[in-house]
């Protein structure tokens, strides 16, 4: 069997670095940093609650999604709440923007246009008339999406009628270009139009690869790399047959380290890779939410806290028809999200077990995290495990910097998964559990399309010195 041809991805923080040398012709490495900036204070508690802010934020619009033909919808973090960013060259000569990583949207998207407007994009260290954005007209071979090019359908249905409603049927000479797109999220918004070009790899060229160009956004200074299941997606298009990543832990500051994002194109048969365990895809509920067919829902079958399983009923585990409840992972969340009955459980059993040491409340209410313990005093704390079992047995037993962090110098820690504050009855919409990039950290982490299996393992992702 032939080589696979994989492909080396960097997801890097601030600069465009040059390509590595390797003696293997087929990889194309580039640097993968977390997407962080300067917390505007430098204490952590203020990252904590942005994070906490943020990751609440984005799991009411993953939940909640509208579809409708003419809209796409998504979501990212402000870059101070912990996101990852990866670099693309578009054009010809190529053009390279940064995009934050995200598994829980499709479409791949850039500032565009010297006239591109941010609002609302007073981020620490950006400056929102110096966004670095993609020129259509510098590039040969950019061009715009007619109506009736099926990759128009990708955002705005089959149905050639309802989407180009001044072309004449079976017209081969209409000249009307794709709608413009808006695409909302939970924290913004931005729209554009559709463009045609070339996506640029040192070894290989996508062509006519759909992207939009985004000419005016609401709190969102840089593009998205959807790589949810949507056709628009970078994995569709590239007809990928597995990617992963490897997540450096969050330090909410700025970083200049970096690891790898790996795409293959090539089939490497049922081949797993070495130190990882696997777990299959859930089937996408076929619910009449379209947008809940772009998300990778896993198979979550215990949670289980210090050797405890938590009863969670099988509902909020196993997604159903209507798409209400299952687990999906999402790289665009920072901190995991539970549903409301979920959270209570885990959060109860983890105050049951840490029944030691007393509730830092105060903490919890300006933070939005909880439960929080005061450990003053203590020498050493025994916290308790944090597992994900998954259907096949596959655990997930977390590190606990990847579940409890320490605010400030104060000694106090809190759980870092979310959920929303509703009291009442629970009205379960959506994925009942998101499993953020923070729970994956020091991961590695592998979607296989071709097999429809998720694999995880425990892994630095620190580059060796």
């Amino acid at each position: 069997m032939a080589l696979p041809y994989i492909i080396l991805l960097s997801l890097t923080l601030i600069s465009h670095t040059a390509l590595t040398s390797s003696t293997n012709t087929n990889t194309i490495t580039l640097p993968l940093s977390p997407l962080l900036t300067k917390p505007q204070s430098s204490d952590s508690f203020h990252a904590l609650k942005l994070a906490a802010s943020a990751s609440l934020t984005r799991a009411h619009h993953l939940k909640h999604r509208k579809n409708a033909p003419s809209v796409a919808t998504t979501q990212v973090y402000p870059k101070s709440y912990g996101g990852y960013s990866i670099d693309l060259n578009f054009g010809t000569p190529p053009q390279t923007s940064p995009f934050v990583l995200d598994t829980g949207s499709s479409l791949v998207w850039f500032p565009c246009t010297p006239r591109y407007t941010c609002s609302h994009c007073l981020f620490p260290n950006i400056d929102p008339t110096k966004i670095h954005t993609f020129i259509p007209k510098n590039s040969s071979t950019a061009k715009l999406v007619g109506c009736t090019n099926p990759k128009c359908g990708y955002l705005f249905g089959s149905d050639l009628q309802s989407r180009c409603p001044q072309c004449q049927p079976n017209s081969k000479n209409c000249s009307i270009t794709c709608p413009p797109y808006i695409i909302e999220y939970g924290l913004g918004s931005t729209a554009g139009f559709l463009l045609l070009d070339n996506l640029n790899f040192p070894s290989k060229i996508v062509p006519q690869f759909l992207v939009g160009c985004s000419i005016l956004s609401i709190r969102q200074p840089s593009g998205i790399a959807g790589f949810g299941r949507g056709q628009e997606s970078l994995p569709s298009q590239m007809a990928l047959k597995r990617f992963s990543y490897c997540l450096l832990s969050h330090s909410f500051d700025d970083s200049t380290e970096n690891s790898d994002l790996v795409l293959q194109i090539s089939s490497t048969g049922d081949t797993k890779t070495s130190g990882l365990r696997y777990t299959p895809f859930h089937p996408n509920p076929s619910a009449s939410n379209p947008a809940f067919l772009e998300y990778y829902y896993l198979s979550l079958r215990k949670v289980i806290v210090g050797g405890k399983n938590v009863k969670i009923p099988f509902s909020f585990l196993d997604p159903g028809s209507d798409g209400h409840g299952g687990t999906i992972v999402d790289s665009g969340s920072t901190f995991t999200f539970m549903e409301r009955p979920v959270y209570d459980l885990v959060a109860q059993e983890f105050v049951k077990q840490l029944g030691n040491y007393s509730r830092a409340e105060d903490v919890e209410a300006q933070s939005g995290l909880g439960p929080c313990f005061n450990t003053s005093g203590a020498k050493t704390v025994n916290f308790p495990e944090f597992t994900f079992q998954f259907k096949g047995g596959a655990k997930m037993t977390l590190p606990v910097e990847n579940y409890f962090s320490l605010i400030d110098d104060s000694e106090v820690v809190c759980l870092t998964v979310v959920s929303d504050g509703g009291a009442g009855p629970a009205m379960m919409s959506g994925p009942a559990i998101i499993l953020g990039n923070y729970q994956q950290q020091n991961f590695l982490i592998e979607y296989d399309l071709e097999n429809e299996r998720f694999g995880f393992g425990p892994q630095s992702c620190k580059r060796k010195s």
